[in-house]
């Protein structure tokens, strides 16, 4: 996993990503940055969670999940190896955990607790911040490899890369069924498939996605080859790209407008702008 700047500095969804009718699963990790609202449950490898982030519903990780200060988990959190839960967590169902459990004051399970391991109370991550802010002073000043092994260490990758890439949900950000909301750029990998409007500065949908939702930005948005997107695609002040045989079930909104091979858009466009049409294929950056 290769960082060259602050991780949390954009909505990142890997490939194969769904949004399910009650949960957000990926095959690899799970970032939420601080005072996130997830409206989903999330199913993942490692799950890590900034201070008063919010879920409403259940967490699954099947590596170890780290929920920092004030976090609130609507239902089950259930961790196949460690579980670190900071000071003043709430969790609304119950924890089960199949490893050791790090536990700080003033947590509220409502349901109780197991833990196969040790158990230990006390605060095991004053903030897991720290801990991106320490990873963005090594980027700042050119320790790309310090940050490498850093976010090894985190995830416990074994063979040094991971074989997925993590979901990354920026700080502040609120992802659920009716939208997407970020203030920073969106990159949506291969083969997802989503529900929700997707708000952010800018966006890039990978390789037959199917977006249940529209896309709007302020910059630049590109659709890759054979997505669908089922709403409108709109730009405030950028361009929008739409790939090979992608089609747009609603209006295109923009400056510039290139389409590729095949590409269809079902409803109005409106470009201030060029529009162009390409009649062969072109390799995505």
């Amino acid at each position: 996993m290769a960082f060259s700047r602050d991780p949390l500095d954009e909505l990142v969804v890997p490939d194969g990503t769904e949004a399910q009718e009650r949960d957000l699963v990926t095959d690899g990790d799970v970032l939420v940055g601080g005072r996130s609202t997830i409206e989903f449950g999330v199913r993942g490898r490692n799950v890590l969670a900034g201070e008063s982030a919010e879920f409403r519903g259940a967490i699954e990780a099947d590596g170890d999940c780290r929920l920092d200060m004030w976090c609130d988990v609507a239902e089950n959190v259930l961790v196949g190896q460690d579980a670190y839960i900071g000071e003043r967590v709430h969790i609304g169902g119950k924890l089960k955990v199949a490893g050791d459990l790090d536990i700080g004051d003033d947590v509220e399970i409502e349901e109780g607790f197991e833990a196969n391991g040790w158990i230990v109370i006390r605060n095991p991550m004053p903030t897991i911040v720290l801990l991106f802010v320490y990873l963005k002073h090594l980027l700042l000043i050119g320790e790309e490899d310090a940050a490498q092994r850093l976010i090894s260490e985190l995830v416990d990758e074994e063979d040094g890369e991971p074989d997925t890439e993590p979901l990354v949900i920026p700080r502040n950000a609120t992802v659920g069924d009716d939208a997407w909301r970020v203030s920073t750029p969106a990159t949506i990998g291969d083969d997802c498939r989503l529900h929700g409007n997707v708000r952010a500065e800018t966006i890039d949908v990978g390789a037959d996605c199917n977006v249940f939702g529209s896309l709007r930005a302020r910059g630049d948005v590109t659709v890759g080859d054979g997505t669908r997107i089922h709403g409108d695609v709109t730009t405030r002040d950028g361009d929008v790209t739409i790939d090979r045989d992608a089609r747009i079930l609603g209006d295109v909104s923009c400056d510039d407008l290139e389409l590729g091979p095949d590409a269809e858009i079902d409803g109005t466009i409106r470009a201030d702008g060029e529009i162009t049409m390409r009649t062969t294929e072109r390799e995505r950056e």
